[in-house]
């Protein structure tokens, strides 16, 4: 079977929803999906019987909710199509009810204080405009997940919040710009990092299995620094991994598009095409969750985290947005002459306002205690938050500031002097890798994300931060007597007040973090530094003027990201402990042992072997370092002083528990250097 054949084969679709359903049953609910208008809930009986026929047609014996709790990842509960009749038998039986409402325990799901322990209830909703699919003989039914009470307890309801914030703004502002759109819509790809590992070596390293990275290891003799890796020639088994992957996604309705080997030895990336971004998100949960199940059936284990591997490049996921009608109009499109496209520069100019006054929020939405391990490593983009705009565009600003009417927009041609191969138009704009949010032709990148993230929360963010800037301009324009006239003010205005978030130069070096400083930009270096902006009076407050969260809302997602961060780290230093304690220090111990008896062998021989006996004695130092470093981390640990406030504990393992983790591992790495190959007690 071709691509075309499978794609999208176990996806309840509009396709799928138009052959099954009654004529006006598929054009209501093709409404809400299209429209975003409120679901009839007469048609939810008519749809669970045609799914429900659909999905056991494809295998399926039960049935989940498939929802988004605030750990990042997905929850399911799966329930059986199955009933019973009075002569001791079943049938299939799925109702309308069962569809658009499910009920899990919201007792054991992180609330960030919304909900007590013993306050167990919790509902799951049916979210229409996520189409269900076939997974593993289930049902999978996209949800949102809120509290007995009406506490949000998901990732998928604020960002739906988000979506119809924009919605609202934009069309306010699009009233002044002569356009026939009904609807803006948010879309979203992202790009997918990951290193692979064989599942035998994996499960040798109890530090990748409790922790997702390396705690211990030598720099190896090579690592990326011939840069023979990055769109090399992919592995025969790789090959074959990322050929299963392909078709499971595609199966599933995910537009996998691109991949290639990565920048680190083992590392590769897989990118889709954009989608909504509430279709985005949930896909690429689908994706991570199906890399990681394909990768165990190939030998291998999918690493996600942000930086497995110490000395070579670390794992991302660039975030691409972007804003469209439903029209077919993309509003980050500059056209042939971006200098006269008041719609796009009036766009643009909202989101150059976003970035710059929410800057510190942005950071927040990538701050965890992996991507702490990347962000800012010469690999990755810094901490400081700042845009790219290009040659192109930086000159289009200039010009509106300045009052010119033309810019230099000639199409440069590259001849490469071979006459076989034809002539290339040059882009307007290159691409910066070392930009945190770089705009790349029609869209913007996030290339702070990292690897394990939902993108749920990147996305609400940005869509909120839009929205508020949209509607101060809408606000504008409909008090100004010419509104025509507003626009232009406002794009000028707006330029020359947030213009210093733009740079389009090298965000790794020294002198943009000391310039950057000048300007006035939030240099915020770890998730530590960074939480408490997504609190601050001014994040929260417009979090509730656009209703994406309320004020509790808003407080427990910060309780829930710091108290992460803390778990994080604990469990690390556990692990740190425990394998320098019962594998490392042995090692090292029957080591020497081994070379001091050779020692002393040749000393009863009269053979002088004075390097030998310094090796020893470097090693019993480095040893006993290791044993200090240990103890120290182990001491620190037992004895974790009582804070009820969890930014204060964060602070603690911040500044003192990652500190004595690295003097542990410095002198370990050490000592592999020196230890033999058969003694080290896992590979490196």
């Amino acid at each position: 079977m071709g691509v075309s054949d499978i794609f999208g084969s176990n996806v309840f679709n509009l396709t799928v929803m138009k052959e099954r359903l009654p004529k006006e049953t598929f054009k209501s609910l093709e409404h809400t999906i299209k429209d975003g208008t409120a679901l009839d809930p007469g048609v939810a009986e008519v749809v669970a019987n045609a799914m429900k026929d659909w999905a056991i047609e494809k295998g399926a014996t039960h049935y989940t909710h498939w929802f988004q709790p605030m750990t990042g990842t997905t929850a399911e509960k799966h329930d059986a199509f199955i009933s019973p009749t009075e002569d001791g038998r079943v049938i299939m039986e799925f109702s309308g009810k069962e569809l658009v409402v499910g009920e899990p325990d919201a007792s054991s799901f992180p609330s960030g204080g919304l909900r007590a322990t013993f306050e167990a209830r919790g509902y799951t909703a049916w979210d229409p405009t996520s189409f269900a699919f076939v997974k593993d003989h289930s049902l999978f039914i996209p949800t949102t997940f809120f509290s007995y009470t009406g506490e949000v307890l998901d990732k998928k309801t604020p960002l739906l919040r988000s979506m119809e914030a924009i919605n609202k703004q934009a069309l306010r502002v699009l009233k002044f710009l002569n356009t026939d759109a009904t609807r803006v819509i948010c879309y979203a790809g992202a790009e997918q990092e990951y290193f692979l590992v064989d599942q035998k070596l994996y499960k040798q390293r109890k530090d990748l299995m409790l922790t997702g990275r390396t705690l211990f290891g030598a720099k190896p003799a090579k690592g990326q620094e011939l840069d023979d890796h990055y769109f090399g020639t992919i592995k025969e088994r790789v090959s074959s991994y990322m050929k299963e992957i392909d078709e499971e996604l595609w199966k599933l309705g995910v537009l996998a598009k691109t991949k290639h080997n990565e920048v680190a030895p083992a590392q590769h990336e897989l990118a889709p095409i954009f989608t909504t971004v509430n279709l985005a998100c949930d896909q690429n949960q689908l994706m991570m969750d199906v890399m990681k199940k394909v990768a165990a059936r190939h030998g291998l284990v999918c690493l996600l985290h942000e930086k497995p591997y110490e000395g070579v490049n670390g794992s991302g996921k660039h975030n691409n947005w972007s804003l469209g009608t439903n029209t077919g109009k993309n509003l980050l499109k500059p056209g042939k002459i971006p200098l006269q496209n008041k719609k796009f520069l009036l766009f643009l100019a909202a989101i150059i306002k976003a970035v710059d006054e929410y800057g510190d929020l942005l950071r927040v939405t990538v701050a965890t205690a992996g991507n702490d391990q990347r962000l800012g490593a010469n690999e990755a983009p810094p901490a400081i938050v700042s845009m790219f705009l290009g040659d192109q565009l930086t000159q289009v600003l200039e010009a509106l500031k300045t009052g010119k009417s033309t810019i230099d927009d000639a199409v440069n041609v590259l001849e490469l002097g071979v006459d076989s191969i034809p002539a290339i138009n040059q882009d307007a704009t290159d691409r910066n890798r070392t930009s945190p949010f770089a705009f790349t032709g029609n869209k913007f990148e996030f290339r702070m994300p990292g690897s394990s993230q939902s993108i749920a929360g990147i996305n609400l963010v940005i869509n909120a931060i839009v929205a508020d800037a949209l509607m101060d301009f809408a606000d504008a324009l409909e008090k100004a007597d010419d509104p025509q006239k507003e626009i232009s003010k406002l794009i000028v205005d707006t330029i020359k007040k947030h213009g210093r978030i733009i740079f389009n130069g090298n965000n790794y070096s020294e002198e943009w973090v000391e310039e950057a400083k000048r300007r006035g930009l939030p240099n915020l270096k770890t998730t530590v530094d960074a939480m408490p902006a997504f609190i601050s009076e001014k994040a929260v407050k417009m979090f509730e003027r656009h209703g994406v969260f309320t004020e509790a809302e808003a407080h427990s997602r910060y309780e829930i990201l710091i108290e992460d961060y803390n778990k994080t780290i604990h469990i690390e230093a556990l692990t740190t402990i425990e394998m320098a304690k019962r594998e490392i220090l042995p090692a090292c111990i029957n080591y020497g042992k081994t070379v001091a008896e050779s020692l002393r062998t040749k000393k009863e021989l009269g053979i002088s072997a004075p390097n030998e006996e310094q090796l020893l004695r470097s090693m019993t130092s480095l040893t006993e370092e290791l044993i200090a470093a240990t103890d120290a981390l182990d001491q620190t640990m037992k004895n974790e002083p009582d804070m009820e406030d969890e930014l204060q504990k964060a602070h603690f393992y911040k500044d003192r528990v990652l500190v004595q983790m690295d003097a542990v591992r410095k002198a370990a790495d050490e000592l592999e250097t020196m230890v033999g190959k058969s003694y080290w007690p896992f590979p490196t």
